[in-house]
């Protein structure tokens, strides 16, 4: 196969040599991210350099054509490339999700992947459906087709797939129990991916609808879904850690927007010192305010990060059960809190921050041409994809109580408890 991935040979795993390599093309994507946001112009050229540039292939091991970095060095070029654009860094959160999963699979699966993302290939994500299914259970099913299947449903918030070769769609099996991932071909016949996400925030992600009708799908291409042990719960922070990066990217982007609007400025109030912007302390104070909390978001961020490097090398050493699964460890359930702890504290330092950066400038600053409310708008959305409260409430319940965290493997509609008469 030829890779099209174009890190060099000579450029190490190392972040610093990277965040060299792929510096010039996070500068070009940062260029254009005002306009995009306002003419709401998806980016598909954006993504391309990245993919060419070898990006997609950051988490395939080097041995399959890959960079094989850490998760923290992933998540430190994530954060990077948050602040240039936050709505590419997070279109990426399903392919490298997917990537995650492999390291789970038998050898012969995980390589046809891990080759196809080293030639520059991505996979998107087709997991949610926007209601009527019950929690646990979804409308969306395989049906047995000869040796192959047929894919029939239809998903909402399918974050990334437009941009992607492929898409990973969540779905039952038709008369029968059990959840399974088809990864499907984006341009297979019957796919059809609409980008209709009306979110005020991260318009760019295509977050829409994607539709499958009588789908054929390969058998090869049916993964079992595991809703427990190490793989599940390391797959589950990592998706969310993907999202506190975004998050921790944009804090940053609004500090960078700060300072850099806060250096021009001439024209003064007649209520503050008299001093150009650039001199007065009480604006400094406010952008060094800002700029504290960007850096508390990328540090807790990091803090996770290396939290699940370090659980998943305990997990991948331990031996696999009688059905081929690891258990969780304890590293991994204090990394999974890791992670919950961050998604409390990250998205309200990355909302101040945005919201702060009004601060340090008059009404000019809420021109729609300076898409400065973009950072806000943003921040506001991601931090919605997890309930904080939900979160606030296991952490509470482990450190009172011991109790490990444990999360729901699906969205659904609810059904209310019985009250006590």
């Amino acid at each position: 196969m030829t890779l099209i991935q174009d890190i060099p040979s000579t450029v190490a795993s190392d972040y610093a040599s990277l965040h060299e390599h792929f510096a010039e093309i996070f500068a070009r994507i940062a260029e254009g991210s005002r306009e995009r946001d306002f003419a709401r112009i998806l980016p598909f050229e954006q993504v391309a350099w990245l993919n060419e540039a070898g990006f997609s292939a950051l988490r395939v091991p080097v041995e399959f054509g890959g960079a094989g970095v850490s998760v923290e060095t992933f998540t430190r070029l994530l954060i990077d490339l948050a602040a240039a654009d936050s709505n590419v860094a997070h279109l990426y959160r399903s392919h490298f999700g997917f990537i995650e999963s492999l390291q789970w699979q038998e050898e012969p699966v995980a390589r046809r992947w891990y080759e196809l993302a080293a030639a520059g290939k991505t996979v998107g994500n087709a997991s949610t459906e926007r209601g009527g299914n019950a929690l646990g259970r979804l409308n969306t099913v395989l049906a047995r087709n000869g040796e192959d299947w047929v894919l029939n449903g239809e998903k909402y918030y399918t974050t990334g797939t437009i941009f992607s070769d492929y898409t990973r769609v969540s779905a039952g099996l038709a008369g029968e129990d059990g959840r399974f991932f088809a990864v499907v071909d984006t341009k297979a016949a019957g796919v059809n991916i609409v980008d209709d996400w009306d979110g005020f925030g991260q318009r760019l992600t295509g977050t829409g609808t994607t539709t499958f009708e009588s789908v054929r799908v390969p058998n090869e291409d049916i993964f079992d879904r595991i809703a427990g042990g190490a793989e599940a719960t390391h797959e589950a922070a990592f998706f969310q850690l993907v999202l506190l990066s975004v998050l921790a990217g944009i804090a940053r982007a609004a500090r960078d927007d700060a300072a850099q609007s806060v250096a021009k400025r001439a024209r003064t109030f007649n209520t503050g010192s008299g001093l150009p912007f650039r001199e007065d302390p009480l604006i400094q104070e406010t952008v060094g305010r800002i700029a504290t909390k960007a850096f508390s978001a990328e540090a807790i961020v990091l803090a996770a990060a290396r939290s699940l490097d370090g659980a998943l090398e305990k997990s991948l050493a331990q031996e696999v059960d009688v059905d081929g699964n690891r258990a969780t460890t304890l590293e991994g359930h204090l990394a999974e809190l890791a992670v919950e702890q961050a998604q409390v504290a990250v998205p309200e330092l990355a909302i101040s921050a945005a919201q702060q950066l009004f601060e340090t400038g008059g009404a000019s600053a809420t021109s729609t041409s300076k898409g400065l409310d973009r950072h806000w708008r943003n921040a506001q959305t991601v931090a919605t994809h997890n309930p904080i409260s939900f979160r606030a409430r296991s952490i509470g319940d482990y450190f009172i109580n011991g109790t490990l965290p444990e999360g729901l493997n699906a969205i659904g509609d609810a059904t209310a408890k019985a009250t006590a008469n």
